[in-house]
């Protein structure tokens, strides 16, 4: 019976004449056991198990509650930025890409050059991107997530590296 080699397995191949009835024992196997045999996963379920992880640990993050300062702001994705420094906790990735779309649907409005403090008011702005976030670090699917970066070779480039303390 063939098997396929893991890494962490050794061959030693006997050099001596001794007949065996058994065409298995012609060279005799040790395999070096670790406590958990290395298993090598497709890059769809390491990404699966990517997202995974992230969710869980976006759901972690509790939106604030109260709110700081009104945020003069010109675009969406400067509205979330100044969001992450002022409460030093990122947005979900979902958010990101959802503020980068609504910034690209501005463009070629008559009013693209108009700041969009003085088109929505900062407050209720900034309340609807907590509104979203909250949706999806509570409601999104690891599944989704996998599908979403595996269609985005640069997904990473909207998680952010912010890493906020949680309370225990």
């Amino acid at each position: 019976m063939k098997r396929p080699m893991l890494s962490n397995e050794q061959v030693e191949i006997s050099s001596d004449d001794s007949s065996s009835s058994d065409a298995d024992n012609d060279f005799s196997m040790s395999q070096q056991l670790n406590d958990e045999p290395s298993i090598e996963l497709s890059s769809e379920a390491w990404l699966f198990r990517r997202a995974k992880s992230y969710q869980e640990y976006m759901k972690l993050i509790p939106i604030p509650t109260k709110r700081r300062t009104l945020i003069p702001y010109t675009s969406w994705t400067g509205l979330g930025s100044s969001i992450k420094k002022i409460y030093e906790q990122p947005l979900h990735y979902l958010t990101n890409i959802h503020l980068k779309r609504l910034d690209q649907e501005r463009l070629g409005a008559e009013d693209e050059d108009v700041p969009l403090d003085t088109i929505i008011h900062p407050a209720k702005a900034e309340a609807s991107i907590w509104l979203i976030e909250e949706v999806h670090r509570c409601t999104s699917s690891p599944h989704h997530l996998a599908q979403v970066w595996t269609a985005d070779p640069m997904y990473h480039a909207f998680i952010d590296s912010i890493f906020p303390k949680l309370g225990s």
